[in-house]
């Protein structure tokens, strides 16, 4: 893996998105102001989490089995194994995966922890999912957009407000990949359980944190002209392909597959 950039300075004085998460997974890379707000978080958060680990799991395995072998991550989040590409490359070993996240913690602990096979790949860009272009001229070193690609942005979309315009940011993202792609995504639902999401949000607020949960219907218009696949836009738990079922459990967490036209 190279990155090519220098590492910028951890900002411990203000909780940071990704290690509000590794704390909410019970993981050691985060800092007392990400652990007070996920303190203060409803315990659904951290169910949320979890979900949306064992989610990234199950959807990572079945595009391996449906012969995709590259990937391209963003929003990577502290590394907690299993990893995306373990997940891949135990299924496909020449597996390509480019991850991409904009916190210096997780640059660091990607460099040492992101190891790759040796028949396959992996790279890390160290950019803002706001700066799609960027994102997609970085992976290029690695991944081969003349060919599918999976994209995933998991844990992501609901830290970005529709002032940000995420609706925007996802189109370009997929208008850049090869038809017969694939795209990722989850969301934090606001229509499933609301005053426990608005209680999350407020908790994020505080710690400087914006929160934009969205409706399922808000969610759908991430995939607008891609086919979503089944079982289409469901919470985290109800979603799998080619497994069993996992266990029936409450989730305010909406994830979706699709495939690009």
């Amino acid at each position: 893996m190279t990155t090519g950039t220098p590492q910028p300075p951890i900002d411990t004085s203000r909780p940071q998105s990704a290690r509000v998460y590794d704390a909410l997974l019970g993981g050691k890379d985060n800092y007392p102001v990400d652990q007070a707000v996920a303190e203060q978080l409803p315990d659904e958060a951290r169910v949320g989490a979890v979900q949306n680990r064992a989610f990234m799991n199950r959807a990572t395995a079945w595009l391996a089995g449906e012969g995709v072998d590259q990937f391209l991550d963003i929003g990577t989040g502290i590394p907690t194994a299993p990893n995306l590409h373990q997940i891949a490359q135990e299924i496909n070993p020449s597996s390509r995966v480019v991850y991409c996240d904009n916190d210096p913690i997780v640059l660091r602990h990607a460099e040492a922890l992101l190891v790759s096979r040796p028949e396959g790949a992996t790279d890390y860009v160290p950019a803002d999912v706001r700066e799609p272009g960027t994102i997609i001229e970085a992976a290029r070193r690695v991944l081969d957009f003349d060919r599918p690609v999976a994209l995933s942005l998991l844990g992501l979309l609901h830290f970005l407000p529709d002032d940000e315009d995420p609706f925007a940011i996802v189109r370009t993202l997929a208008s850049a990949l090869h038809p017969g792609s694939y795209v990722v995504l989850s969301q934090g639902a606001s229509d499933v359980n609301p005053e426990r999401g608005e209680q999350g949000a407020d908790e994020y607020r505080k710690g400087g944190i914006r929160l934009a949960l969205r409706t399922r219907a808000e969610f759908g218009r991430f995939f607008e002209g891609m086919d979503v696949v089944e079982p289409g836009l469901v919470t985290a738990p109800e979603w799998y392909r080619g497994t069993s079922a996992p266990e029936p459990e409450e989730s305010g967490l909406y994830v979706g597959v699709a495939r690009t036209a």
